[in-house]
């Protein structure tokens, strides 16, 4: 028997669905139901700040080409699949559109970041400042990478956050580790692919350029796959603190 249940406050997302406690297959509610907290929770707005401050941070970052014997990347590679982790929580904990929120703000920051170090870069050196030439190798460069974070990223990351929630929804609360697998895997290739193309097509020669995807790619995946359990702990507290978050009947999801 289908069993619907009031929207949680402040979001699209149904605080829960799924199966009732009677149903055929006999699985419990809390096994089948899907919740979502209220993206006006008591963390949301945390998370979100640090969200968009890791997602700066790594773009600035991935002006440098890093090359470690046969490896190639960019420096947003030690910070970046945090954000993907980041986007994770968001998605499970308060549902697609709060993540596509998320997403939004991101941009509109990395907008604004854009703007400012043009602004910057443009306006006479004063005197005494000889790092112009510096200033703008670095930073001259960065919206070519803002322009390909943008792109890959939009689609990458909601990729992720719709896989993500269409997966909850489907199986509830069980085996978290299906949809973060699976989510991560499907907006990490699109991201990876957008990106590297729009950034590095043509700075990078050649057969580095296939292996910087690839191993972009891979080393994005496996960060996750190894932090895993430090999303499930995340998740889980969040789930546990956050006052909206709660299966029909009152009990608190796991």
């Amino acid at each position: 028997m289908s069993k619907k249940v009031p929207k949680a406050e402040g979001s699209d997302e149904p605080s829960a669905e799924g199966t009732s406690a009677d149903s055929p297959d006999g699985l419990s509610a809390a096994g089948r139901f899907a919740a979502f907290a209220s993206s006006r929770g008591r963390y949301y707005a945390v998370i979100l700040a640090v969200f968009s401050a890791v997602l700066i941070i790594s773009n600035i970052s991935a002006t440098k080409v890093i090359g470690f014997g046969p490896v190639v990347t960019d420096g947003g590679a030690f910070l970046f699949p945090i954000a993907y982790i980041l986007g994770d929580v968001i998605s499970e904990v308060y549902g697609f559109k709060a993540a596509r929120k998320a997403v939004i703000t991101g941009f509109g920051l990395q907008i604004l970041a854009t703007f400012v170090f043009w602004l910057v870069l443009i306006s006479p050196p004063g005197p005494g400042y000889e790092n112009q030439d510096a200033f703008a190798a670095v930073l001259g460069f960065y919206p070519r990478i803002v322009a390909a974070s943008l792109v890959g990223y939009f689609f990458g990351q909601l990729l992720n956050s719709y896989v993500l929630v269409a997966v909850k929804k489907r199986m509830g609360e069980q085996k978290l580790w299906v949809r973060l697998l699976t989510s991560t895997g499907v907006g990490e290739f699109v991201d990876t692919l957008l990106f590297c193309v729009i950034a590095f097509a043509g700075v990078i020669p050649g057969l580095d350029f296939i292996n910087y995807i690839v191993f972009g790619f891979v080393y994005k995946v496996a960060v996750e796959v190894i932090l895993m359990p430090v999303t499930y702990r995340v998740i889980k507290l969040v789930k546990k603190h956050e006052p909206s978050y709660e299966l029909p009947g009152g009990g608190a999801a796991a």
